[in-house]
This record gives C-alpha cells, sequence and structure tokens, in this order.
C-alpha cells in the first residue's frame, strides 16, 4: 500500500482552500525585491547625514553606535514586512485587481514615512548628543 507524500503539491491546495499560499507568494514576488531599494533610501539618508556634518560623526563612529544602527536597519525591515499586513488581505478582497495598481503607492508611502522617520531620528535623537 503507497502512502502519499505529506508536502505534495496537491495536498497543500487541498490543505488551502482560500489559497493563502498562493496570496503570500504573490506579495513576496512584489514586495521582497523593493526591500533592497528601500535599504538603500535608509542607507542614502544616514550616509548624508554622515557626509554633510562629518566632523561632528566622527567620534559617533565607534563599535558601540555600530551595534545600535543594526538594530535600528533591523527595526526598519521588521517595519518594512507591515505591507504584508494590507497586501495580502486585500489580494483576497473584491478590490483585488484595483489594489495591483495602488500597491507601488504604498511602497512610496512606506518609503517616505521611513525616510521621514529616520532624519527625525537623527536629526532630533542622535545629532544633538554626539
Amino acid at each position: 500500500m503507497k502512502t502519499r507524500n505529506p508536502i505534495h503539491r496537491s495536498n497543500l491546495t487541498a490543505t488551502d482552500p482560500n489559497g493563502m499560499g498562493q496570496r503570500l507568494r504573490d506579495a513576496a514576488r512584489y514586495w521582497e525585491p523593493r526591500r533592497i531599494l528601500y535599504n538603500l533610501v535608509l542607507m542614502a539618508v544616514v550616509a548624508a547625514w554622515v557626509g554633510l556634518t562629518w566632523p561632528h560623526f566622527r567620534p559617533a563612529l565607534n563599535f558601540s553606535a555600530s551595534l545600535k544602527m543594526s538594530v535600528l536597519a533591523l527595526l526598519a525591515n521588521v517595519c518594512y514586512c507591515a505591507a504584508y499586513l494590507v497586501d495580502v488581505p486585500m489580494g483576497h478582497s473584491t478590490v483585488a485587481q484595483q489594489w495591483q495598481r495602488w500597491r507601488p503607492f504604498l511602497w512610496f508611502a512606506g518609503t517616505l514615512f521611513a525616510t521621514l522617520l529616520a532624519n527625525y531620528w537623527i536629526g532630533d535623537e542622535i545629532y544633538p548628543f554626539v
């Protein structure tokens, strides 16, 4: 007697009647390539602050500060995942076709918000104390 492989493709679709796996794959195919550009934009903000105010930031570039900046970069990427909280349900709604056209606006708004937050954080929280 043959047993079916529990990971077989037909079993996945049988246990996923709403197509959640497909929606997650579609969302990842859209959002993950744009994560690179998102990170480059935020790195440009940090590089501009450091470059334009270089003598002032020189003492702050140490191991402790690099750990804090690494944690902030990680948190920025966790916040990027908030797009999935909007995209996956919208991909299953009755306006899914229209939503495909609005995704770039969500990316732009989120990147703009992250840029403003990074500028605030550097200008108000880091820059005065360096």
